[in-house]
């Protein structure tokens, strides 16, 4: 099908979706759980031509974000199960009162409509976002970049297989054949169409559909993280931390690409980083120093936009800064609102980085790696949004849901 005959289904497909109940859609995401797991060998044997296909063209950080396993697989249908498990965001009084006339008056939350997105080499965002925008009441629209459109192509297969055993429509859910720019242009401008768009990607997708949409959409962040290992710090947690936020798995969008090290204990920390990060890995990380920091350890010097850089590799750039406000100016320079850590065993210090770093998840002492639909107990994602506006930070069923105004009298005219 074309794009414009997906979004035209996808429109009509809306008032069935807002009235299903809370049963139908659970019943519906067991069944594509299932589904997904007995199609694993279809899965698995259509991510490897991707895999063939992109090598040679993607590092090594970058094919993993695009393989699937036995492991991946059975993580996607779990993730749709504890969406399952949820409570049904839809049909919530939010707020109830009455008004000086006797008007009663509710907010409800309520499907968004049809939600779109737009999205690029993770396999595991296709069943992420339909399983999100089922339970939310809302059509899926999939828009999944070429790298891995043979993935997702059999994800979306298995789902409607799915959705049809539940009893519910295939028309639920939609993956756009056209993987070229022309597509994304048409679900940017689709105005009656589309009620939500979402770009899950690199910077430049971000770019090009906060930029050019004309419908609703949600920046979802690039991640520029930043570990600040402050004067009092645990040096030891400071690598743990660190160590994890940076190696263990270096292409998702919260993992660290900026350590800063104050300057009280940079001679101390600096050549403890290095050896942990550096020495006798299987994968050695880079480490791209500031002037202050290659002072003290070998490296490479950073460049000009080392602190600016999503690396989403085994590169990290360090900087030496003096004490916790120059931590927090240098977050506000470089930062992308996605989720900074500050390393402290000072209560004051850890207080005001939390108060003044503005970022959509803020840390004490733990990884950055935690920001996550699942671990922060939404089940799955749709994105982390880093705008302020409607969503920020991981985006699960609450940020998929508007409300509406219920009004009820008597008779009242004014």
């Amino acid at each position: 099908m074309t794009t414009a005959e997906i979004l035209r289904a996808a429109k009509a497909a809306k008032p069935l979706m807002a009235t299903l109940t809370e049963a139908d859609k659970n019943r519906a995401l067991e069944c594509m759980a299932a589904e997904l797991e007995a199609s694993t060998a279809e899965l698995l044997a259509a991510n490897a031509q991707d895999m063939d296909a992109a090598r040679g063209k993607m590092n090594e950080v970058m094919l993993d974000r695009l393989a699937l396993n036995e492991g991946r697989i059975a993580g996607m249908a779990e993730g749709m199960r504890q969406v399952a498990a949820l409570p049904d965001p839809v049909g919530r009084v939010l707020k109830e009162y009455y008004n000086a006339a006797g008007l009663k008056i509710q907010r409800v939350s309520v499907p968004m409509g049809v939600i779109a997105i737009i999205y690029e080499s993770r396999p595991n965002v296709t069943s992420d976002a339909a399983a999100l925008a089922l339970k939310a009441g809302s059509v899926c629209i999939l828009r999944g970049g070429k790298e891995a459109y043979r993935s997702a192509e059999a994800i979306v297969r298995a789902l409607r297989r799915g959705l049809e055993k539940a009893g519910l429509p295939p028309e639920a859910l939609w993956l756009v054949e056209d993987t070229t720019r022309a597509s994304a242009s048409e679900l940017m401008t689709a105005v009656g169409y589309v009620d939500l768009l979402l770009p899950r990607g690199g910077a430049g997708l971000i770019a090009a559909v906060t930029e050019n949409a004309k419908v609703p959409c949600i920046r979802t962040g690039t991640g520029i993280c930043h570990v600040y290992v402050e004067r009092s710090a645990d040096l030891e947690m400071a690598l743990n931390i660190i160590d994890n936020a940076k190696t263990s798995r270096p292409s998702v969008c919260n993992a660290e690409e900026v350590c800063l090290v104050d300057a009280d204990i940079a001679q101390e920390f600096l050549p403890m980083l290095r050896e942990r990060l550096c020495v006798g890995r299987e994968k050695p990380v880079e480490l791209r120093l500031d002037e202050r920091a290659a002072a003290i350890i070998p490296g490479t010097p950073a460049g000009e936009r080392d602190f600016d850089t999503e690396f989403l590799n085994y590169i990290l750039a360090v900087g030496v800064v003096d004490g916790t406000d120059a931590a927090i100016a240098h977050i506000a320079a470089h930062s992308t609102g996605h989720s900074d850590c500050i390393v402290t065993r000072d209560d004051a210090a850890a207080a005001r980085f939390t108060a003044l770093v503005d970022s959509a998840a803020v840390y004490v002492n733990a990884s950055t790696r935690f920001t996550d639909g699942g671990e922060f107990g939404l089940g799955c994602e749709m994105g982390i949004s880093t705008q302020k506006l409607h969503a920020r930070g991981p985006m699960g069923l609450e940020e998929l849901t508007a409300y509406k105004y219920v009004v009820t009298g008597t008779g009242q005219v004014r």
